[in-house]
């Protein structure tokens, strides 16, 4: 069960239809234009694929709960593992609310704040690069860009 506050959440509206947003998320060769660098393979519900950040030397298993065409994409990732749903509201024939949340945290609550903050900053920079690669095929490596070289051995996809 979704606990709202211990849930975190980034939307953004991509003025494309609803199938092209899913399909962006569902096939590694588009969602590496901006997210990861690699994937084992394609989303498929009850599936578990790799998705790995070579920048970053971090990767992380995926485990696919379920997937809904066009509309919804819930997977289980991470150590400890959490929940994240991607939500795709079509808004019209050719734009497309696009909400992630990601809930299911068991850390003390002195833990969250840091946490919630770097995964609320790491969504919403995916949807940022998803809108620039969808509505404009700009792919503008926000994922590797996102830390310094100081920051480096930063390991939170």
């Amino acid at each position: 069960m979704q606990d709202s506050a211990r849930t975190v959440e980034a939307q953004m509206l991509i003025r494309k239809p609803a199938a092209t947003v899913f399909q962006a998320f569902i096939d590694p060769a588009l969602t590496k234009n901006f997210w990861f660098t690699n994937a084992s393979g394609s989303l498929e519900e009850g599936k578990t694929v790799t998705w790995e950040w070579e920048m970053y030397g971090v990767s992380t298993m995926v485990s696919v709960q379920q997937i809904v065409p066009s509309e919804k994409i819930v997977i289980h990732w991470g150590e400890p593992s959490t929940t994240v749903e991607f939500i795709f509201k079509p808004v019209t024939e050719n734009s497309t609310y696009v909400i992630i949340k990601n809930y299911g945290f068991d850390q003390p609550a002195e833990e969250l704040l840091p946490l919630f903050k770097d995964l609320t900053g790491g969504f919403t920079t995916v949807l940022d690069g998803l809108k620039a690669f969808l509505e404009h095929n700009i792919n503008l490596n926000l994922i590797a860009d996102k830390f310094s070289a100081g920051e480096a051995d930063h390991k939170q996809p």
